[in-house]
C-alpha cells in the first residue's frame, strides 16, 4: 500500500527535522522544501496529498506560495505562522489555505489536522456515483468537482467540503459553528471568522455576483443555506 506523502515546508531545519520525525513515525512518507518555490515544484513533479506550508521564508513566503498553488491544484495546505493576530489567520485563508496553525505548535494538535485533511479527503470520494445538482451548479463527489453550466471551478478542500455539506441539505440553515463542527469534524479551535473568509471565497468562485449570491444564501442572524 502506497503511503500518504506530506510535504513540509518551512526554512527553519530544526522545525522541518521535529514535523519530518513525527510525520514518520505516524506512517506518513515525508518531502521537505525550504521555501515557496522549492514547494511549488515539488507539487509539479510529486504526488503530494497535504503541503504543511510556513508564512515567513526567504525566497518565496508561504502566502504567495499558497496562492500559486492553487492555481492549479487543490492539495489541502495547513499553514504555519508565529503571527497570532486575527487578521493574520484570515489572510492566510483567504489565499485558499485549508487551516492555520499559529507558532509554538503542539505536535499533537498538528498531527490531529493533518489527519482532519486526510480524512476529508478521503470522504469526499466514499460516494462514487453520486451527483449534487442545483440549478447550473453540478457537485461530482467522486472526481471532487465542480462546474458551472459546464465549466468547472477549482475549489480547495474545505470550500469543497462546505459546499458539499449545503448541497447535500438544500433548505437546512447551518450556523457557522455548525459547519465548523461538521465540515473540521471537531468543536475547538472554532472561530466564526474561520468559516466566514472560507464561505466568502466560496462566493467568489461559484456566484456571478458575490454580493448577490444565487446559490449560497445568508440567512441573517443564523448562517448560510443552499435553497431547495
Amino acid at each position: 500500500m502506497n503511503k500518504i506523502t506530506v510535504l513540509v515546508v518551512d526554512d527553519d531545519p530544526e522545525i522541518r527535522d521535529i514535523i519530518h520525525i513525527f510525520l514518520c513515525n505516524e506512517g506518513y512518507h515525508v518531502l521537505e522544501a525550504t521555501n515557496g518555490m522549492q514547494a511549488f515544484e515539488i507539487v509539479n513533479t510529486s504526488r503530494v496529498q497535504l503541503i504543511i506550508l510556513d508564512v515567513m521564508m526567504p525566497h518565496m513566503d508561504g502566502i504567495k506560495a499558497c496562492l500559486k498553488i492553487r492555481e492549479t491544484s487543490n492539495i489541502p495546505i495547513i499553514m504555519l505562522s508565529a503571527k497570532e493576530e486575527e487578521i493574520d489567520k484570515i489572510t492566510g485563508l483567504t489565499t485558499g489555505a485549508d487551516d492555520y496553525v499559529t507558532k509554538p505548535f503542539s505536535l499533537l494538535e498538528l498531527m490531529a489536522r493533518v489527519k482532519a485533511q486526510l480524512r476529508r479527503q478521503s470522504y469526499s470520494v466514499m460516494d462514487q456515483e453520486e451527483v449534487i445538482a442545483v440549478g447550473d451548479l453540478i457537485i461530482d463527489k467522486a472526481r471532487h468537482q465542480v462546474t458551472i453550466k459546464e465549466r468547472e471551478v477549482f475549489l480547495t478542500p474545505i470550500e469543497f467540503s462546505i459546499l458539499e455539506l449545503m448541497a447535500s441539505h438544500r433548505g437546512y440553515v447551518f450556523s457557522a459553528d455548525k459547519i465548523y463542527e461538521r465540515v473540521w469534524n471537531e468543536t475547538t479551535h472554532f472561530s466564526e471568522n474561520t468559516v466566514v473568509v472560507h464561505v466568502r471565497n466560496l462566493r467568489e468562485k461559484i456566484e456571478e455576483n458575490p454580493r448577490e449570491p444565487r446559490y449560497v444564501k445568508t440567512v441573517w442572524g443564523v448562517g448560510y443555506k443552499i435553497e431547495k
